[in-house]
């Protein structure tokens, strides 16, 4: 993969940021430096952040409640098993620099598996659980994965009946199961575990690639996120949830590890030490049993897990009456929803991030409600925000424009030298694509996107990817793909077509067409609105923003 070579960075090593325009490599190379000044950037790789976390840390637990795979690790035992599988996955053959893809669920195997990969001084890439062959395999192929990690089955979903759905992978090598009946040609992840092939001594530095995490972003083509280990380190100590230097914080972590916000949650306890409650799937009345249970003080979620929390504490499932912090991000967040909470004594906040900087801006617990029902908080520390307009000029308190940011845990850049072109400012901070403004206080209001994309539960959909795939059906004539706005998952997919003359097409149709390309559910329009035409600029431009404003009137979508 192209982000994996380039020009030789520290001890002739391959140098990640070699992707990167040069006068922007340059910058991002000071601000490297300056960081580590700062102590923003302590140094340390992924590995040697696990042996000291677990030295720190040594009673902090990470239970996994789930059906399948129930268990309990402390972050000694973490390392213990980390090291293992590593020494397991050298005897395989793999080594430093080889991209390992793990596609798991929150099990005790996932956070085992990154693990693995950080002492092994492999680059580990997490996929999202629900994305299908079709994605998977593209991501393997782009990645140029030699081993992917995934389950036998998960819920409803049968892994092995995908496999053949993943096409050509040249590069792939292994293929690691785990869980019962494990297909020929896998190799089942209990028995490699058994295996005691020593521990692999990687010369692995903490710039070097250690992660590569995909995101739609706004095409069909996935980009390739780029992490360091300082990098990943920055974040999992600067995150905002759960509350840093809060003693007595007992964590529930609802996304899932494939996610960025779900791979943070699973590795933060290196860095907070607190016990956390990982799920691998969503029950809300569980949820509720679990906070009353461990006496849970903090919980980051999607608007839906909020909101359906609050459904089962209020239907008698269980008290939730220990949470003193709750945070959510994403579009669409209601203020209602906040405002719900902090009735029932929850109170909750807004941040904001993404996949290249997890953690930008978040609100504060003591921060008015109407402060945290309205805004997504102010810039975490060592993060700096601003918005600018279309000459890259700074604008003034009130003003919108483009949010642009730059961050200790910020990515190295895109692995696809195309993708970095136009992704920085001159100075090298990252242009996000929203658009926002920010108050005198340096508080930060996301207003709209000018990235084409859909947050559904905190996974970011390409609304073009569903186009292509739509244009694809022989009775669609033209599509534009949009959010709409929802109390439970912030956005879902919605769809509004021209029809080709004499063609029927209807919202089963549509599903039909879905599921046979292989790709996930989720990306499925949940709704299909038949126009005669789609509000065109003069140059032919689809106007979007026109299409969700007629959404957001018809929902009835209250603004601050």
């Amino acid at each position: 993969m192209s982000g994996a070579g380039g020009k030789a960075g520290e001890a002739g090593r391959p140098d990640p940021r070699a992707a990167l325009p040069e006068g922007i490599r340059e910058l991002r190379l000071a601000m490297d430096a300056e960081w580590r000044r700062l102590g923003l950037h302590r140094g340390l790789t992924l590995a040697q952040e696990l042996e000291g976390g677990a030295v720190r840390h040594p009673g902090c637990r990470l239970i996994f409640e789930s059906e399948q795979r129930p268990a309990e690790l402390t972050l000694p035992d973490l390392v213990e098993r980390s090291r293992r599988m590593a020494g397991a996955l050298h005897g395989l053959g793999l080594r430093q620099g080889d991209v390992i893809a793990i596609q798991m669920p929150n099990w005790a195997e996932t956070a085992v598996a990154y693990g693995a990969a950080a002492f092994l001084g492999a680059v580990f890439v997490p996929i999202v659980q629900i994305y299908g062959p079709s994605e998977v395999g593209y991501i393997l192929r782009a990645a140029g994965a030699k081993a992917l990690v995934a389950p036998t089955s998960f819920r409803r979903l049968d892994y092995r009946a995908g496999l053949d759905g993943l096409g050509e992978l040249p590069d792939l090598e292994h293929l690691i199961m785990v869980g019962p009946e494990t297909p020929d040609g896998a190799i089942d992840w209990d028995e490699l575990m058994a295996r005691d092939d020593g521990h692999p001594a990687p010369d692995h530095g903490p710039d070097d690639l250690a992660a590569i995490i995909f995101t739609s972003g706004t095409t069909a083509e996935p980009k390739a996120v780029q992490h360091s280990g300082n990098s990943l380190v920055a974040e999992l100590f600067n995150g905002p949830t759960p509350p840093p230097d809060t003693p007595g914080t007992v964590s529930l972590q609802p996304f899932p590890a494939g996610h960025t916000a779900g791979l943070c949650a699973m590795l933060g306890p290196l860095a907070h030490g607190y016990d956390t409650i990982l799920l691998d799937s969503w029950d809300a009345e569980k949820a509720a049993r679990l906070v009353e249970l461990h006496g849970v003080t903090a919980m980051a979620g999607t608007p839906f897990f909020i909101d359906s929390l609050l459904d089962a504490a209020e239907a008698g499932a269980g008290d939730i009456s220990s949470l003193t912090h709750g945070m959510t991000g994403g579009a669409g967040v209601p203020p209602s929803l906040i405002e719900r909470a902090d009735a029932a004594g929850w109170p909750v906040v807004r941040c904001y991030g993404a996949t290249e900087g997890p953690s930008m801006t978040a609100g504060s617990v003591g921060d008015p409600l109407a402060v945290r029902a309205c805004s997504d908080g102010r810039a975490l520390p060592g993060v700096r925000v601003k918005v600018i307009d279309a000459d890259g000029q700074a604008l003034p308190p009130g003003a919108e424009g483009e949010v642009v940011a730059i961050g200790p845990e910020q990515f190295i850049g895109y692995a696809d030298p195309a993708h970095n072109r136009d992704a920085f400012t001159a100075e090298g901070w990252l242009r996000t694509g929203d658009i926002g403004r920010l108050d005198e206080r340096g508080v930060l209001t996301i207003t709209d996107r000018m990235k084409d994309i859909i947050i559904r539960g905190g996974e970011n959909i390409s609304s073009k990817e569903v186009e292509d795939l739509l244009l694809e059906h022989p009775a669609v004539a033209a599509a534009a793909v949009t959010g709409m706005p929802d109390q439970q998952y912030g956005e879902r997919v919605c769809a509004f077509v021209v029809r080709e003359a004499d063609r029927e097409l209807d919202l089963e149709l549509v599903r039909a067409h879905f599921f046979a390309s292989g790709i996930a559910r989720q990306k499925t329009p949940e709704r299909l609105i038949l126009v005669d035409d789609l509000p065109r600029t003069a140059s032919g431009k689809i106007q979007k923003h026109l299409l969700r404003a007629e959404l957001a009137a018809e929902a009835g979508t209250r603004p601050c």
